[in-house]
This record gives C-alpha cells, sequence and structure tokens, in this order.
C-alpha cells in the first residue's frame, strides 16, 4: 500500500471514530481506501444523515487529527475477534470474522485510535500528524447495500477526498468543477444528442445530431482505425448457447448476458456481448491459406451486456453498445509486426482527438483461464516484447487479463487531466483451439491461428461520452453536428440565407438556418450556447454580397472570407481525418 493509500485508510478510521463519537449507536461495515480518498458504510439504524451533519463530522475529524493521535495494532486468535464483535453487538464485524474463520484464518487484527478500535489488516499511520491540515474533505452520501448485494440491508456511504497536501485537493476540487460543467449527461440534452428512457435503462437513444457523430465516428474508424487491409462482416447478434459453450462465454462470462429460451425448439440463446465466437465461425466458414493470414474481421454492430443498474452511467457505463471491433487472425510470426501496427495507430488516433496517452498497462493471466499456462506464458511474452520493441513505458497488472488470454490496455487522459480506458488489444491462443480453426501452412500442413482481439477507441458509446466532455460540447469541424449556423436578421433575408444554405449544402457542409423570430442578440446567443463552429448573419449588406462575414466559435468579432474560399476552408477540415 502506497504511502498516499496508507493516508486514506487511516482517514477512513478517523471518520468511522468521529460517527462513533457522534452516534455511539451506529454499526460499522467496511471503509477502504479509494482512488480519490476513502468510504466508509455505516448503519446509522434507520435514522438519515443530512449534507449538515456530514460538515459536522469533517469538523470531528479535523479535531481529532490536531490531536496527534497515534494508531496502535494489536492481534487477537479469531475465537477472541469474534468474542469482541459479539460483545461491540456489530453484526457486520462479527459476519466478516466468521467469514474469515471459515476460510481457515486463525488471527485476526485490530488498530485503535484515540477511543476508537476497528477490525482491520492495516497498515495505518503512525500518528495523525502525518495528515496535513485541509488535505481531506467529506465529499457526498450514498447507499449501499451490505456486501453488495440487494437482499441484504442498505447502508450509508459516506465519501471523502484525500491528497498527500491541500493544493493537490484544491486542484482536484477544481477539476471535478470542471467535469460538472463538462458532464456528457447535461451536455447531451442541452445539445440534443442522446437521450435515455426508463423503457430501455442503460440502452441509449440517439437524436438526429447524435447520430451525425455517431456517423462520422463510423467514417473515422473505417479510415483510420481499420484502414486497409480489413474486411467488415455483419454476424447475428442471437447466438446458441452451445456457440458461447465452446468459446467459454457460458461459464465465464453467462451472468453478464442477456440470455433467453425458446420454448417451441426447447433451445438457449445467448445476446451477443461481443463478436469474437461469431468471427470464429466466419473464420472457419471456408479452408484458408497462410497466404490469407492475416485475416482482419472488423464488425461494429451492437452488442449487449447485462450490466447491473447501479453501474450505469450515462453513454460511459451502457447496455447496449457498439466498438471499433475487430479479430485478426495470424501466423504465430507475425504477431509482433501485427501488434506493432496497432500501437501505433493508437498513437496516432489519439493525437488527432488531442488525448494525451497515459498509462498503458499489460494484464496477465487470471486465476480462472482457459488453456494451458505454456500457451499463456508465450502470449504474455509476446505482448511485452511489442510494448517494448515500441519503446512504450507499461504497467503489468497481475491476474486482471481476459479468460482466454492477456492484454494492453491503454488509459488516456483528457482536457481537465482525467484518465480514461480507451484502447485494448488482447492476444488468444484459446478460442482458435476451442473452434478447432486451421489454415494450411506452406508446407502443406495444418496449423492453428493465433487472435488478435483489438478494439482502438473502444466503445463507441463511451468514447462519445468521453469526447463531449474533453471536448466541452466544442468539437472539431469535421466531427460538428451542425457546422455553419445562418441567422436571418429579418424575414426578408430568409430567401437569401436558404440560398447560401443550399451552396453549403451541396458542398457537403452541415447547416442550421435560424428563421426564428426573435433578435439578432437572442439568435446569437443560442448559437453560441450550440457551440456551433461558425456562425454568419444574413443582413441587408451580406444578402447579395460575395463576401461573407464569418464569427468563428470563441470569437467576439468576425472575419471575411470570399464564398469559395470559406467552403474551400470547411472542405478541407472535413476532409482531414475523414
Amino acid at each position: 500500500m502506497s504511502n498516499l493509500e496508507t493516508k486514506r485508510h487511516s482517514l477512513a478510521h478517523l471518520m468511522a471514530t468521529a460517527v462513533k463519537e457522534m452516534w455511539p449507536q451506529a454499526k460499522l461495515a467496511i471503509g477502504p481506501a479509494i482512488d480519490t480518498g476513502f468510504y466508509y458504510d455505516i448503519d446509522f439504524g434507520g435514522e438519515s444523515i443530512s449534507d449538515t451533519q456530514l460538515k459536522d463530522i469533517e469538523k470531528r475529524m479535523i479535531h481529532l487529527v490536531k490531536q496527534n493521535l497515534t494508531f496502535s495494532r494489536d492481534e487477537k486468535d479469531i475465537d477472541s475477534g469474534l468474542s469482541w464483535a459479539k460483545e461491540a453487538n456489530d453484526e457486520y464485524k462479527e459476519e466478516i470474522i466468521s467469514d474469515l474463520k471459515k476460510g481457515g484464518e486463525t488471527k485476526v487484527s485490530f488498530y485503535t485510535v484515540g477511543t476508537f478500535t476497528d477490525l482491520c489488516r492495516g497498515p495505518h499511520v503512525e500518528n495523525t500528524k502525518e495528515i496535513q491540515a485541509g488535505s481531506f474533505k467529506l465529499d457526498k452520501l450514498a447507499g449501499a447495500y451490505w456486501r453488495g448485494d440487494e437482499k441484504n440491508k442498505m447502508l450509508t456511504r459516506i465519501y471523502g477526498l484525500a491528497f498527500d497536501t491541500k493544493e493537490e485537493l484544491a486542484a482536484y476540487l477544481k477539476m471535478m468543477a470542471e467535469a460538472e460543467k463538462r458532464d456528457h449527461r447535461k451536455l447531451g440534452k442541452e445539445l440534443e444528442l442522446f437521450m435515455s428512457h426508463e423503457f430501455a435503462p442503460g440502452m441509449p437513444f440517439f437524436l438526429p445530431k447524435g447520430m451525425i457523430l455517431l456517423q462520422e465516428l463510423l467514417k473515422f474508424i473505417r479510415s483510420h482505425s481499420y484502414g486497409q487491409g480489413y474486411q467488415e462482416v455483419r454476424t447475428p447478434q442471437l447466438l446458441n448457447a452451445e456457440l458461447w459453450k465452446i468459446s467459454g462465454h457460458w461459464e465465464h462470462y453467462q451472468e453478464d448476458m442477456f440470455c433467453l429460451h425458446h420454448a417451441e425448439d426447447d433451445v438457449d440463446f445467448g445476446i451477443k456481448p461481443m463478436n469474437c465466437p461469431a468471427h470464429m465461425l466466419v473464420f472457419k466458414n471456408a479452408l484458408k491459406s497462410y497466404k490469407e493470414l492475416p485475416l482482419r474481421l472488423a464488425e461494429t454492430t451492437t452488442l449487449y451486456r447485462n450490466e447491473k443498474s447501479g453501474t450505469l452511467h450515462g453513454l460511459t457505463r451502457v447496455r447496449s453498445l457498439s466498438q471499433d471491433d475487430s479479430h485478426i487472425f495470424v501466423r504465430p510470426e507475425q504477431i509482433l509486426e501485427e501488434i506493432a501496427t496497432l500501437l501505433a495507430k493508437i498513437k496516432t488516433i489519439y493525437q488527432i482527438f488531442d488525448l494525451q496517452i497515459d498509462e498503458i498497462h499489460l494484464s496477465t493471466r487470471p486465476e480462472h483461464f482457459l488453456g494451458e499456462r505454456a500457451a499463456w506464458d508465450q502470449a504474455e511474452s509476446n505482448l511485452k516484447q511489442a510494448l517494448e520493441e515500441a519503446q512504450l513505458a507499461y504497467h503489468i497488472n497481475e491476474g486482471d487479463g481476459a479468460f482466454y488470454g492477456p492484454k494492453i490496455d491503454v488509459k488516456v487522459k483528457d482536457a481537465i487531466g482525467r484518465q480514461w480506458q480507451l484502447a485494448t488489444i488482447q492476444l488468444d491462443f484459446q478460442l482458435p483451439q476451442r473452434f478447432e480453426l486451421k489454415y494450411t501452412d506452406s508446407d502443406g500442413s495444418a496449423k492453428t491461428p493465433v487472435v488478435i482481439h483489438r478494439a482502438l477507441l473502444g466503445s463507441m458509446e463511451r468514447f462519445l461520452g468521453v469526447i463531449i466532455e474533453h471536448y466541452a460540447g466544442a468539437f472539431p469541424v469535421w466531427l460538428s453536428p451542425v457546422q455553419v449556423k445562418l441567422i436571418s436578421v429579418a424575414e426578408s433575408h430568409i430567401s437569401a440565407s436558404r440560398t447560401l444554405a443550399e451552396e453549403l449544402r451541396a458542398a457537403g457542409i452541415r447547416v442550421e438556418i435560424d428563421e426564428n423570430n426573435e433578435t439578432v442578440g437572442n439568435k446569437i446567443r443560442k448559437a453560441v450556447n450550440e457551440k456551433v463552429p461558425y456562425m454568419l448573419v444574413i443582413g441587408d449588406k451580406e444578402a447579395g454580397a460575395e463576401n461573407l462575414a464569418v464569427r468563428d466559435r470563441g470569437a467576439q468579432e468576425t472575419r471575411e472570407i470570399s464564398r469559395l474560399d470559406f467552403i474551400k476552408e470547411l472542405s478541407d477540415k472535413m476532409a482531414q481525418y475523414r
């Protein structure tokens, strides 16, 4: 555990200390450190806690920190620990200790700070003076089921933020305030991009402007994420359970799938959560020669995953999604070159969107996996070598690979410094064997290919959510649903506006005219809020003129440019990334 994690864990205990002093009857569940701070799940016996009381708890924590209290550790045998929990009338700690005993643990540790003692593995700071004043803040309240089970009691979760210094906390709070302004759910509604409905939880409805975004992104995927050498296919979304049993998903992934039973045929089906098993069938459809490899199959159809209701979040965590998904069937000697090409593509793609590659993670063999250890070792070695030859620094995530193969995950930072996991490259020796895939090698022998699973943008829905917030809704010209807004000064200028609009549309430019009977000032304010890249006011002077008065997004003044030059400027920007 890092020094910062230790501080965060210690603050969770200090928060619990403050709560027990203020609510002696409260019962404590769990209180871990998390990425931005800590939380503690607490049973207040049915009493609800307000934001005002949250501030009171924080004040009490500040008082405790100033006391320079020490954390002391004590170890008990498991039965003494159970007796302690029973005497404290704390069924949550009692259940935890009982489970530890069933798992073979013989001892448990406790930490005491001030008058408060809690069951905990640790570690903690030695003294509260190690925690800088102003470096933490209680953040929010939420509900949480005990052990995440909806059948259990709902507890009160108190979240806290904590950093090494008060300056780091202030910077984080500033970033979060900016993130709130950029929230893609808020901007999605304001810019009329997408909507949600209770009849389809976690499955977004894309509105006309949102569909333009999706279509432009799909064009980008075909030219940049896929490119030359890829072949698009379309496979069924409903597939027999026997397919998912062969692939291993029925055993390892079924709870994350939507499944149904066809009564007439007495057959179980799974709605497709990913394309890979279907692509195995496409490869197997006809005998392949070594000369046909690499064979790159691509598909962007909608997939469905049974995400838990509590995890759904706008576009970034959904149940229906599409990906710039591809499966590349290669000979073993082609692995490194293919992955090198993909890593180079990733660099280029994120530069185009002004997203900075922040971290690369290599996830290795999980506890439950398909295949032989030797094949996994070979796959992990291939990925390490590809990253090192590309001179890309990476972290090892032990045991976090997919059940069929290790993977590379790429995390990027957006305009305000938040990290997002997007691209993934997975190396798979298992599914080709399970589906008995073969190609004819140069010596005439039958060989099994290796499959590279890859998605460079990842989920298109998630990627859109990320870039809506990254750009704060002010998209680059090529991606903007409306590229030019024409504002007619009066009814007499509508005809000239329509003529210009048709000229721009003929050049492939997306145009809207504001013909409403409002003041020009109101129309301009609306266009600014809509974050349109270019705004043109059409009045007497502009109606028949060769030159246009263009106001660029973010500018206060207009610039003069000829119609032909303006059309060329937009056309060049639109063609740049298609």
